[in-house]
């Protein structure tokens, strides 16, 4: 039954990876002087005089001459052999590029639902436990407002009001080290790094902890009505027994299947947040590669992100 299930759904994926894929290939050929823009930066040279030979040239380096049909067949055999060529920026391995991105955005997601995890569940426990009271409810407000708010505009206040030199200035800006960093002592490097991880891994936490706790708050209370609670009562256990024991080993089951759904923005990244605070990862790397039309590197991050 399980391996009928499994195979089912890998089944499934193919007819997915297949569209999503064909969408991208086709939304990028809609795009107008891409090569141009990918090949001479994103203010190439419009009125160079030797840009329609240049042109002529790169295209027919890059087969963008080739009939619609020969482009799409020559994607599929690069996805499948993973040969995603260079990138049209910088002929760079595109491969390479990602290899670079791709630990950070990593880094930045993982301790991000760490954190998430390890405060929302111990913040849905107690209210549900409190259920109806007032602290409850102040805390449920404030946490609804939280999810409220936009990460981009978070993102800028927070660097506004703490990261400027007109207010606090009490973080960096942008980046993951100073640009002294090699000058710096070995001790000043150790704070260094976690310095500039304080305001994008707030902005990244912030938003999550409504959701989760209260969905942990109502798996938890599912779990306290349930029969094998009831019954651990009974049987004159006392109270954290049942509470962190009994009730929060199966309440907590329903919050790790949430993590599948995470998988997408682990790998593919926060365009938005990246590109505001400047972190080398996938989502700065795909914003790029958009704005300069390198569809080599585009269809690259899609192909790993979809699967």
């Amino acid at each position: 039954m399980h391996v009928r299930y499994a195979l089912r759904r890998i089944l499934l994926m193919v007819p997915t990876f297949i569209g999503i894929i064909t969408i991208t290939f086709f939304l990028i050929k809609l795009r107008p002087d891409a090569l141009t823009t990918a090949s001479m930066g994103p203010d190439g040279m419009k009125e160079s005089a030797g840009l329609d030979e240049f042109q002529k040239k790169m295209r027919a380096y890059y087969g963008l001459d080739d009939p619609m049909h020969v482009q799409y067949l020559r994607l599929w055999k690069n996805i499948v052999t993973l040969n995603f060529s260079e990138s049209r920026i910088d002929h760079r391995p595109v491969l390479d590029k990602i290899a670079e991105a791709l630990p950070v955005t990593l880094f930045f997601n993982l301790l991000t639902v760490f954190l998430v995890y390890t405060i929302s569940i111990p913040l849905g426990i107690y209210m549900a436990i409190h259920d109806q009271s007032r602290r409850e409810k102040i805390l449920a407000s404030v946490l609804y407002v939280l999810y409220a708010l936009p990460a981009f505009w978070v993102s800028l206040m927070l660097l506004k009001y703490l990261a400027s030199a007109e207010y606090l200035d009490l973080f960096p800006l942008s980046g993951l080290v100073s640009p002294f960093f090699d000058k710096l002592a070995w001790y000043q490097k150790i704070g260094d790094f976690p310095w500039h991880l304080v305001l994008p891994v707030t902005v990244m936490v912030y938003g999550s902890f409504a959701f989760l706790s209260r969905y942990m708050k109502s798996s938890f209370m599912e779990a306290l009505r349930s029969d094998y609670v009831r019954t651990a009562r009974a049987k004159g256990l006392s109270g954290a027994t049942v509470i962190y024991v009994h009730a929060l080993r199966n309440s907590v089951i329903p919050l790790v299947t949430l993590l599948g759904g995470l998988l997408p923005s682990l790998i593919g990244g926060s365009v938005i947040l990246e590109r505001i605070f400047s972190i080398p990862g996938m989502g700065k790397l795909a914003y790029d590669s958009f704005y300069a039309n390198d569809d080599t590197v585009i269809i690259a991050i899609v192909s790993i992100s979809s699967v």
